[in-house]
């Protein structure tokens, strides 16, 4: 148990407008050497409540299918043991997994999750751009999460940082998981990502995102050329009526949905494919990805808008070159390549270029080297994207 003198707690904020961030400290001790254990307290799940209704234009489906697919991180084994232990209610009513969803039906759920461990620190090796007092600027791998969710309890950046960070990490809050993390990429998107390393850079590292002051520039593979070859897609974007999993674009300034700006231009013509530089303006949960699909353009790879699918192109045996392409790079054809933001003590510009990683340098050479094949030239490239 923690007394009051065992904890330091501090209160910050840059204006008046802005709430207090309040921030708690351990200090600095020697332990109290003992050889009398303390209990282990026991802890039960913790319940987590979701009220969902059902489309008026959705088709008929078990509940369990509905339920897996609508709720995140949930696995049909799950929904249906919850099913079974009457922990599901549509329209008030215990159902079985075999119920066929209706029309406007509103489901009511309570799925138990075991509580979340203390973050641990892992050795992990991570590519480190640039560290100073305040921060770091990490190089992120494709297929390293973030921070621990459910599923995804160890081998994150989180865990990584702690065990980089060692002492020093004492100053960062574990309970949360997601110590110094001030923005977050995707499991299957490398790039750069920003680390805070002390409560006050990371206040106002956080504010400077708000304020859309840090400047986001990707790097992506897509499928096709834009037309025209450089603008800005400016939609609503929000979670998806059919499937909660999906982020899905909606009318600008409408009901549904937050505003999400992104410019893009074309860096390369790749004939069927193009390589696009992306600037964000806002930063809302697979912005980029569904902007793209948005304008007809999927990333290359991307299983969940669209852009994992075998399709056919102009030339012979390109059902293979595809295939082959898709397996080189297993995941969406997405790099944070550039931040630009304040170091959040000194004020100074700080900007950081990190380089295509390998699997999508390969699917660009790959793509290259079918031009060649093809006698494919710049100048068929350029009639092609202006053909009206």
């Amino acid at each position: 148990m923690e007394s009051i003198a065992d904890m330091v707690w501090f209160s910050y904020t840059d204006s008046a407008s802005v709430p207090a961030v309040v921030f708690k400290f351990r200090k600095m001790q020697n332990p109290l050497i003992t050889n009398e254990s303390e209990p282990v307290e026991e802890t039960s799940p913790e319940p987590k409540k979701l009220t969902l209704q059902v489309s008026r234009v959705q088709t008929p489906m078990r509940i369990d299918q509905y339920l897996t697919r609508q709720v995140e991180n949930a696995t049909r084994n799950k929904v249906q043991e919850a099913i079974e232990e009457g922990r599901v209610l549509v329209n008030d009513k215990i159902v079985k997994s075999n119920y066929r969803i209706k029309s406007c039906d509103v489901i009511q759920m309570t799925f138990l999750r075991p509580p979340a461990p203390e973050l641990a620190p892992e050795d992990i090796p991570i590519e480190i751009m640039y560290e100073d007092d305040d921060l770091m600027v990490i190089n992120k791998k494709p297929g390293m999460v973030v921070h621990p969710a459910f599923g995804n309890w160890t081998g994150t950046l989180a865990n990584a940082i702690l065990h980089h960070l060692g002492k020093d990490a004492e100053e960062l809050d574990k309970s949360d998981l997601r110590p110094g993390i001030v923005h977050r990429l995707d499991k299957n998107t490398s790039g750069l990502i920003i680390v805070a390393k002390n409560p006050v850079a990371l206040h106002r590292l956080a504010r400077q995102f708000a304020d859309r002051k840090v400047i986001k520039v990707y790097k992506a593979i897509v499928w096709g050329m834009p037309n025209p070859p450089s603008g800005t897609i400016t939609t609503n974007i929000g979670r998806s009526r059919k499937d909660r999993k999906v982020m899905a674009n909606f009318p600008f300034e409408g009901k549904d949905g937050k505003t999400a700006i992104t410019d893009y231009s074309v860096t390369e013509n790749l004939h069927w494919f193009s390589l696009l530089s992306l600037t964000l303006h806002t930063g809302r949960t697979h912005q980029i990805r569904a902007h793209l699909q948005h304008l007809g353009h999927q990333i290359l790879g991307d299983d969940t808008y669209g852009g994992a699918s075998l399709r056919t192109l102009p030339f012979s045996k390109s059902e293979g070159f595809v295939r082959n392409l898709l397996e080189l790079l297993p995941r969406q054809a997405l790099h944070a390549e550039t931040l630009s933001f304040q170091q959040p003590t000194t004020r100074e510009l700080l900007s950081f270029t990190a380089s295509l990683p390998e699997d999508m340098q390969l699917a660009l050479e790959k793509i290259r080297t079918a031009l060649k094949n093809n006698d494919i030239n710049n100048r068929q490239i350029t009639e092609q994207l202006y053909a009206e």
